[in-house]
């Protein structure tokens, strides 16, 4: 705008020149031309003015399109942190699932484990339980014996004719199983300083018959003192 000012100073004062210089036909002519040039001029102006206009439409665009693309590459750093989190929070969790299959597998073969050797352990006493139970009637006809299941399946043995001079007093001790599935004397009546011998014996071979003599032996020998 400051050049087309000047510019047109300048074609005053040229034209003021110019008239008192050239015929009144010249200046005519002259005037088309100036009339010509400042259409020209105009016309110019104004379509730079619009292409200005659109140039800095155009960079409000790009600003803008720069932003939304800062704003979307800022958003997209935030996702990959947040996914790169999921990822760690999920890899730290099938670890940690894994780890309890593990658990859980190992304590389900351990509970297999202890089942099988409780069951064993259990057929073992009812074993046992069961030969006690099918010698009782041998044990009554040849040692004078009475058995007697009582409570926390026990059994009570109680021998008779053992003290000539009273035939019917009795002489008991109870018997157990326990956890380990090993012969146990829970009480003797009178008291044999023997019986924790007798029992480690019984343990060692098996052989009840014989730890029922000794007993016998041992309360007919107390039966003399």
């Amino acid at each position: 705008e400051d050049e087309i000012t000047r510019f047109e100073r300048d074609m005053k004062e040229f034209w003021t020149e110019f008239k008192s210089v050239y015929s009144p036909e010249q200046i005519n002519h002259t005037l088309a031309l100036r009339d010509s040039c400042k259409e020209a001029i105009e016309a110019l102006s104004e379509k730079w003015s619009r292409k200005l206009k659109e140039g800095d439409l155009m960079i409000d665009k790009i600003q803008e399109y720069k932003n939304e693309i800062l704003q979307q590459s800022k958003c997209i750093t935030e996702k990959e942190e947040q996914l790169a989190e999921i990822k760690s929070e999920l890899s730290q969790e099938e670890e940690q699932q894994k780890n309890l299959t593990d658990s859980i597998q190992e304590l389900k073969e351990e509970l297999a484990k202890k089942t099988e050797i409780l069951s064993s352990k259990d057929k073992a006493a009812k074993e046992k339980v069961e030969r006690l139970c099918k010698a009782k009637v041998l044990f009554e006809e040849r040692l004078g014996l009475e058995i007697r299941r009582v409570h926390n399946e026990q059994l009570q043995f109680i021998f008779r004719h053992i003290d000539h001079k009273d035939p019917d007093k009795p002489y008991m001790f109870a018997l157990s199983i326990n956890k380990q599935g090993d012969y146990e004397v829970t009480s003797c009546t009178p008291p044999l300083d023997c019986i924790a011998e007798f029992q480690l014996k019984v343990r060692e071979t098996n052989n009840f018959s014989a730890f029922l003599a000794n007993i016998r032996k041992a309360f007919t020998a107390l039966s003399y003192k």
